[in-house]
């Protein structure tokens, strides 16, 4: 039983290497688990029933713990969270009119990160000209609505204008 430390670092070494073709990112603590039941067996202080209650415990302690963390991380992506992507970051951007308002929607055409919206005036503002500065109050399918920005804060000028 001395070089029973020997088993637990296979069996560690195994975990590991079949974590590499799972995606459930739950193997590796095991893996993690029988290394340090192995580093117990190596000091040759406990017994193996000790060292099987270190497996499981360090084990199912690292899995419940990551898991609990990476469901944080990618809640972040999830609605009501505090990241928004795409289309969702859009509101409060800041834009330039590219094409002045014409119609009878007073219906313009606004860069914002490179891409071109169709954009109409939010309620209560003026009709859209080209070169004028605007910043995103909503999206509607593929239109935005936008109101007028006299002056930008120079901290945001660098980081949102997109021309």
């Amino acid at each position: 039983m001395s070089n029973l430390w020997y088993i637990w670092l296979i069996l560690g070494a195994l975990f590991i290497l079949a974590e590499m073709f799972t995606t459930g990112f739950v193997l590796l603590w095991f893996g993690v688990g029988a290394l340090v039941a192995g580093i117990f067996a190596l000091t040759g202080l406990v017994g193996l029933p000790f060292q099987i209650i270190i497996f499981l415990a360090v084990s199912i302690i690292l899995a419940v713990a990551s898991r609990t963390i990476f469901e944080d991380i990618f809640k972040l992506g999830s609605p009501g969270s505090g990241l928004k992507s795409g289309i969702d970051s859009l509101p409060g951007r800041i834009g330039v009119v590219i094409t002045s308002s014409s119609g009878p929607r007073r219906e313009a055409e606004v860069r914002v990160f490179g891409s071109i919206w169709r954009a109409f005036p939010a309620e209560g503002e003026d009709a859209l000209s080209e070169g004028q500065q605007v910043q995103i109050e909503r999206v509607d399918g593929v239109s935005v609505y936008v109101r007028h920005v006299d002056q930008l804060p120079s901290w945001r000028a660098a980081n949102q204008l997109t021309e």
